[in-house]
């Protein structure tokens, strides 16, 4: 999400990311059976044959994107979340995002995960020096073993938006020394590697725009490097009215040549009329993004301290919207 230092905005984000910095993993949606509704057709998207075959263990298709969603829905269980969802959009979704904090539960398999879907776990980050003097060592080798158990694809989103000043692992909170994060995040790959756990895909995935907007905080500065980097992931929402050109452009034109990009947390908000125009403009920008491999949206109304609705369902316009974007071919990854 967007961070708008001196506003409201800022206030609802950090607010926001606090309370699901704190929280166990919370259910995230994808549909459990096959899409009952074919996808609407369109024509093919061309450009991204260099990234054939990237993407790690949950590899790039060119042409296709997976849709995900983080969800969690108010006065709804899981399952009626799941249900509502394949009802509303014809069709099931391909990637489950879910949270889970840096120490403590963890997924040795996962029940509510269809078979053909991907797990995105946001792995909450932790202070560059637990990471780089080696005492987490053995508990990051043991979350390690419990992903490669899973025997199924993982997207592992570890210490996301690091380019901010809303969280523990960021820059702000570091020192202001991205070098720390590469380091730690080079470190937990090495023993991810040294413990088997090839079904998992790393995203690296900072915030859209860097908070504070400093030199030394730009977000080029936390890459690992491409041998390190599975997936490039952007954060964006449009809390004070961006289009999804200015929040993703920038990420896809430098990364999206080498990397596959997913869009791993976004949602609109505002009235009917602009939620319902901004699906239009993302789904035009995915169309002609052709580095884009995924798109996971941020499906909730249950986040405490701020007023927007994330919901792509708060009203008719906007639910036909997001249905006409998620049912085209090009999110049929």
């Amino acid at each position: 999400m967007n961070t708008e230092p001196s506003s409201d905005r800022g206030t609802a984000r950090r607010q926001v990311l606090k309370t699901l910095a704190l929280t166990l993993p919370v259910a995230c949606v994808a549909a459990a059976e096959a899409a009952s509704t074919p996808a609407v057709a369109g024509p093919a998207v061309r450009g991204a044959s260099g990234l054939a075959g990237r993407g790690g263990p949950v590899p790039f298709r060119p042409g296709r994107a997976m849709l995900g969603s983080y969800t969690s829905l108010r006065g709804q269980s899981l399952t009626q979340s799941l249900a509502l969802r394949r009802r509303q959009l014809g069709r099931s979704q391909r990637i489950v995002h879910r949270f889970y904090p840096w120490s403590g539960y963890l997924p040795t398999d996962d029940p509510d995960l269809p078979a053909d879907s991907v797990l995105m776990m946001s792995w909450h980050g932790a202070p560059y020096r637990v990471v780089n003097n080696g005492s987490s060592d053995r508990m990051i080798a043991s979350v390690a073993t419990r992903l490669a158990g899973m025997r199924r694809p993982v997207m592992l989103r570890w210490g996301w938006e690091m380019n901010g000043d809303w969280f523990g692992w960021d820059g702000m909170h570091n020192g202001r020394n991205p070098a720390g994060y590469v380091a730690a995040w080079r470190r937990l790959r090495r023993i991810f590697d040294r413990h088997g756990a090839r079904n998992v895909a790393w995203v690296w995935s900072p915030n859209w725009r860097s908070t504070p907007n400093a030199e030394w905080n730009q977000m080029r500065h936390y890459y690992p490097g491409d041998a390190y980097v599975d997936w490039v992931g952007v954060d964006g929402y449009n809390f004070a009215g961006e289009s999804p050109q200015e929040l993703f452009a920038g990420v896809c034109a430098t990364y999206g040549r080498r990397k596959p990009i997913v869009i791993a947390e976004t949602a609109a908000v505002g009235n009917a009329t602009v939620r319902a125009r901004w699906i239009k403009q993302l789904a035009d920008f995915v169309h002609v993004t052709p580095s884009i491999g995924a798109v996971v949206w941020f499906d909730t109304d249950t986040q405490p301290g701020t007023s927007h609705n994330f919901r792509p369902d708060t009203d008719a316009r906007t639910l036909a919207a997001y249905r006409t974007m998620t049912r085209s071919a090009r999110f049929a990854g």
